[in-house]
């Protein structure tokens, strides 16, 4: 075995040992069973910390503004869907129901809504008034971003970021050659980062769907959503796909998974 192979094992074993494999939900009736490597280092603590700060800086600079509006209409509209939503999240995970949660409405004309670490979720006006989103709909956008504090994607990317980093001053370190450092990397990027790109959206799109269904919103408002976030794109992209890309397959997987969460809704909406 030559040195630079030797090396790289050795790299891959250090930074292996500082991974574990967690499964941050439950599973649902939508089946969200994939295995996610986190840094033992980077805890769910930390990065929800780390996180917090970010989100009140956001919230102070936009309050100074003028610009935080939970009293108007859309507002009383973003805090009710959030509410009922935050409601459901201990059935994906039970710890949720101990999240120091925070729902904000910020007047942005952005097509945008994000739910960070720990459950902090903020909504731009200009998505729902653009889109001319109903609640089912809003519910369809909050759920999904929810789902991804839940899943913790947040944590699993900045694992994945720390492992490449840490790959490279390890390499360094010992001596690796620049082509198979870079050659790692790559690795890394397309076996790992680049395809749960894809799957955690699928996640989010599934968790999201069950946790509006169990609040009693109709999941079929997802596809409507996603026709109208497709169409919004043809122009100047939003914000929001930015960070959450469509496919073409995003609409038939939530067709086919509505009636796994079906029931869900018209218990809800029964009772």
């Amino acid at each position: 075995m030559t040195k630079p192979f030797f090396l790289s094992g050795l790299c891959a074993a250090l930074l292996l040992s500082g991974c574990q494999a967690v499964n941050t939900t439950n599973g649902g009736a939508v089946g969200v069973e994939r295995k996610q490597y986190m840094f033992s280092m980077l805890s769910t603590e930390q990065v929800n910390q780390m996180y917090a700060q970010s989100y009140q800086e956001t919230l102070t600079e936009a309050s100074g503004k003028g610009l935080v509006d939970n009293n108007s209409a859309i507002g009383k509209r973003v805090q009710a869907v959030g509410k009922r939503l935050i409601a459901q999240a201990p059935v994906f995970r039970p710890d949720a129901a101990q999240w120091q949660w925070d729902i904000n409405l910020i007047k942005s004309d952005e097509l945008n809504a994000n739910c960070g670490p720990g459950g902090k979720i903020i909504v731009y006006s200009g998505l729902v008034e653009q889109l001319k989103l109903s609640d089912d709909e809003l519910a369809a956008v909050m759920g999904h971003e929810i789902a991804h504090a839940l899943r913790e994607h947040g944590r699993e990317a900045m694992s994945k970021a720390y492992g490449v980093q840490m790959a490279s001053q390890l390499g360094a370190a010992f001596g690796v050659g620049q082509g198979s450092l870079q050659l790692a990397n790559t690795g890394v990027q397309y076996l790992m980062t680049l395809p749960n790109s894809r799957a955690n959206e699928n996640e989010a799109d599934l968790i999201g769907l069950e946790l509006s269904a169990r609040a009693g919103y109709n999941p079929n408002a997802a596809i409507s959503l996603w026709e109208k976030m497709s169409k919004a794109s043809e122009g100047a992209p939003p914000e929001f796909m930015s960070t959450h890309p469509s496919s073409s397959s995003r609409i038939s997987a939530l067709q086919a998974a509505v009636p796994k969460v079906m029931p869900f809704y018209q218990q809800a909406k029964g009772g």
